[in-house]
């Protein structure tokens, strides 16, 4: 066991921490490893070398961990049963290639704290239901885990516990790092009307298309900007969008702090599962960043609609508050939003959560689920309740 308020050795398994190219993963480990290392804790991280992350690394060399990348998974298992051996807690998460591998290497292991971090719930599930596992988790392997935190939190929660085992399914939602993110001047390369970031999803394209693309289209003089890989040279945008095929998350803020309005737009399963905030709403938010969301279940525990972001129901709307609302009525948007999420949703926030995880395994305790965004839901209660 971990004693209370001391420092640990993670050991985490993750898809990537050097590249963010084309996934949120790596800006969501950074987030939390960084808060983690402030915190006193030894960190280290298994990257696999994938060619795709090997020729767009934007922190190849992370100060805050230690990074072991590695080509085949045989070749470096010595030195995973070495981590495991001297470790405190270990943290497999979704989409890591040789998960599977590594969550049997956990299971023969005397690692006080076994963990998994699923930064995909929906899609882990859907497959789950439909074969049984995916490529880094079989349903088997669940009952292993201490811990299984979630992106996702809500109703989901109880089903990753009652029909899956899971001892304690817990949410730890994305987190935002302030020394990273916070409100910039206004560049000239990115000033816009509105923007929007995030890789190609098929499935999100309609809406991007609706709410983005139309509304370029019924205001032809104005400049919005969409960032993002892998879109198909197929799509015909409007003359006054500007494509930015990757941008490297530090330059993030800045696209956010020139922007009038910044588009969320969620993929089909998280929309479906609900309580699944993207970390781009947290780093615009972070920014003061006036926020356009489509709808989702649970989108009002993170952010008030109509004071903290706003949901338009067409395109209409957003054409309206481009050509309608004031300066001074998108600051004070972005301002509340701001004010929230430094509140609530930082990179150290999620540290604290995760340290008070690990400690309740020590001291039983009853937890109170007062709302979604809450580190811990009632099955945790129950857990650890004397």
């Amino acid at each position: 066991m971990i004693p209370r308020a001391s420092s640990f050795k993670l050991v985490i398994f993750g898809l990537s921490i050097t590249s963010s190219w084309g996934n949120g993963h790596a800006t969501t480990f950074r987030a939390l490893a960084r808060a983690l290392h402030c915190r006193g804790h030894r960190l280290v991280f298994y990257e696999r070398n994938e060619k795709w992350y090997a020729s767009n690394r934007d922190l190849p060399e992370p100060e805050f961990c230690q990074l072991r990348l590695y080509d085949d998974w045989n070749s470096i298992l010595p030195q995973v049963r070495r981590d495991l051996k001297d470790g405190d807690v270990a943290m497999v998460g979704s989409y890591f290639p040789d998960g599977i591998r590594a969550i049997e290497e956990l299971a023969i292991s005397r690692i006080p704290v076994k963990t998994f971090y699923d930064i995909d719930t929906p899609v882990t599930l859907a497959a789950l239901r439909q074969r049984g596992e995916t490529g880094y988790l079989q349903a088997k392997q669940i009952p292993l885990f201490d811990f299984y935190f979630s992106f996702t939190g809500g109703p989901i929660l109880e089903e990753i516990e009652q029909r899956y085992g899971a001892a304690a399914a817990i949410p730890l939602y994305c987190s935002v790092d302030p020394d990273k993110y916070y409100k910039r001047p206004v560049a000239k390369r990115y000033a816009c009307e509105m923007s929007y970031m995030g890789t190609y999803a098929a499935d999100r394209q309609p809406k991007l298309e609706s709410m983005l693309c139309r509304a370029a289209r019924e205001l032809p003089d104005l400049k919005f900007i969409v960032a993002g890989p892998q879109y198909p040279k197929s799509i015909a945008w409007p003359a006054n969008v500007q494509r930015l095929t990757h941008l490297n998350p530090r330059w993030h803020p800045h696209l956010y702090s020139s922007s009038r309005l910044t588009l969320n737009v969620t993929r089909r399963d998280m929309v479906a599962a609900g309580y699944s905030p993207s970390v781009r709403l947290f780093e615009a938010a972070a920014c003061a960043a006036a926020m356009v969301s489509d709808p989702w279940p649970g989108l009002e525990s993170f952010f008030t609609p109509g004071c903290e972001i706003l949901l338009p129901a067409d395109h209409a709307e957003i054409v309206s508050c481009l050509r309608d609302m004031s300066e001074s009525e998108l600051e004070k948007i972005g301002a509340r939003a701001q004010q929230r999420v430094l509140a609530e949703h930082t990179n150290h926030k999620r540290a604290e959560q995760f340290e008070h995880a690990l400690e309740s395994m020590h001291q039983p305790r009853a937890f109170h689920d007062e709302h979604p965004g809450d580190a811990f839901s009632h099955a945790a209660s129950r857990k650890f309740a004397t």
